[in-house]
């Protein structure tokens, strides 16, 4: 690719987040950059510079898409949806994962960052979730204020705590895209992921992010930048709960008078399609939960 014009500046990180991806999910760096080239289009489009790069990466949409045809991730929208959450859910919940622990390095960093990127992605499928709103801000805040501490030679934190301003000038190339604004409280109704230790402050925001169950890693996370201080630390199995089945949708057949809409029809296809991309991270709970809803939905009109 030519070099980005200054005036595309805020869409650099998402290109480069495509490039790092090109090869081992092309799935993700094709909607990074179908994100970058519709920012870009609002971001400038009429001076020469910015339109033609922008040529140039429809172009090199146009030849992905004939790449990747035979791949439902890009010919059914829906299924790419899917995908691409996932995998940016996996991805943020295996930096929260290293941050709960006290497990701070660039790889978590990266992580962090990364995913709160491709939820900027998720945006070409429409408006994203208060979920997924909250994650994204949580994950630039959580990016920025890590680096710091450790460029700082301080000790950060674990786990959600009050926000404040940060700036991330860090060597993955973001630059003062750490969020500033004060902290805010999510709605009261989501069920609490992780409390806080009693020796923490209290924290009114994020506390009550709500997580999808499963919080290991995507099989791609980014690992190209090991810590130079410390030892890998070597995954450690764990036994794998069977999830539990609802007892009353074994049996469940659809009401006589039941009258499906064309809406119900397409959300219990969704819920059919994030069960299938949870299974390719072998995420056995977010499938079976996918998959209740839909037979729930189908049988009782209902979700």
């Amino acid at each position: 690719m030519m070099a980005l014009p200054t005036q595309l500046k805020a869409i650099q990180h998402h290109l480069r987040t495509a490039q790092e991806h090109e090869k081992r999910e092309p799935v993700v760096a094709y909607y990074c950059r179908l994100y970058a080239m519709q920012t870009g289009m609002k971001l400038d489009s009429k001076t020469p510079e910015c339109r033609k790069f922008l040529v140039k990466l429809m172009d090199q949409l146009e030849t992905m898409k004939k790449e990747l045809s035979d791949n439902e991730s890009i010919s059914q929208e829906i299924v790419g949806n899917a995908h691409v959450e996932n995998y940016a859910i996996k991805m943020f919940l295996y930096a929260d994962s290293e941050d709960r622990s006290g497990h701070f390095h660039k790889n978590m960093i990266k992580s962090f960052y990364t995913s709160s990127l491709l939820f900027d992605v998720l945006s070409v499928f429409g408006e994203l979730s208060e979920e997924n709103i909250q994650h994204r801000k949580y994950a630039k805040w959580k990016a920025a204020y890590i680096h710091n501490c450790l460029k700082n030679g301080e000790t950060p934190q674990p786990g959600p705590i009050g926000m404040e301003g940060e700036a991330y000038d860090d060597e993955f190339g973001a630059e003062g895209g750490g969020p500033s604004q004060a902290p805010y409280d999510p709605p009261p109704s989501q069920p609490s992921f992780h409390g806080h230790p009693s020796n923490q402050p209290p924290a009114p925001n994020f506390s009550n992010i709500q997580i999808p169950p499963g919080s290991h890693a995507p099989a791609n996370t980014p690992a190209d930048i090991p810590h130079p201080e410390a030892q890998p630390i070597k995954p450690v199995p764990v036994p794998r709960a069977m999830p539990v089945v609802d007892p009353s949708l074994l049996n469940n057949t659809q009401d006589g008078d039941l009258r499906l809409t064309p809406e119900d029809f397409t959300r219990a296809q969704k819920y059919c399609k994030y069960a299938g991309s949870a299974l390719q991270y072998e995420d056995v709970g977010t499938a079976v939960q996918n998959l209740q809803r839909a037979l729930k939905l189908l049988t009782t009109g209902k979700e």
